[in-house]
């Protein structure tokens, strides 16, 4: 096991995929002056459960991914950063948020590729194409529908995973996936559950949005 930096979020970040944090917690900031002289400088990101990013005394999930920073900009009020998803971890045991969120982690088994994967990975994904393609006309999407894959067919599968229109929990259970047969499966049974979503008669851009998010 391994003691590692922790920023738990309201989102999840899957392996393969980059995220954009403004960090202007005292916490957070002494916790990138310590990491940023690492090499790589990376921390773990876990999905909020229940409460606030801001503050402290969050519920959290226990299974996140490590993020690699790659890029590091200041700016006044805040630090901005640009992180790249690199393996799974699982928490074992959170330790003191003194003086910033923390815990023992081990890491979570990679998934094993096989070119019989091939059909389901391609169905998942003119899928989730479709679907984004679709739910850009209700909500503006993070990630065009065209954006291109990785040539790694088990970083395609987490990016496809990343730019799906889900929302966090489902998201979540999908960064539980032990084999890609689990997580292309629910890849699919999630979107085309927002895809049903998209076909509800009446449906705006304001209630697309609450549904992704649970509500």
């Amino acid at each position: 096991m391994t003691v590692m930096p922790m920023f738990p979020l309201g989102s999840v970040l899957f392996p393969a995929m980059p995220t954009a944090l403004r960090v202007f917690e005292e916490r957070y900031i002494v916790m990138l002056s310590t990491i940023l002289g690492d090499e790589p400088p990376e921390f773990g990101i876990v999905l909020i459960e229940r409460g606030s990013e801001v503050g402290g005394g969050e519920h959290r999930f226990p299974i996140g991914t490590v993020a690699q920073i790659t890029r590091v900009e200041t700016s006044e009020g805040f630090i901005g950063l640009i992180a790249q998803g690199d393996r799974r971890i699982e928490v074992v045991t959170w330790l003191d948020d003194d003086p910033y969120p923390r815990a023992e982690v081990r890491p979570v088994p990679e998934l094993e590729w096989s070119d019989e994967h091939r059909p389901l990975l391609e169905r998942a994904e003119q899928l989730v194409r479709r679907t984004i393609s679709r739910a850009s006309e209700f909500v503006e999407q993070q990630w065009p529908a065209d954006i291109e894959l990785s040539d790694d067919p088990v970083q395609a599968c987490w990016q496809l995973a990343g730019i799906a229109p889900l929302g966090p929990l489902d998201q979540v259970r999908l960064l539980r996936a032990t084999t890609v047969v689990e997580l292309l499966s629910g890849i699919i049974e999630a979107t085309e559950g927002a895809a049903e979503m998209l076909s509800m008669p009446g449906l705006d851009d304001d209630d697309f949005s609450a549904l992704l998010d649970g509500e």
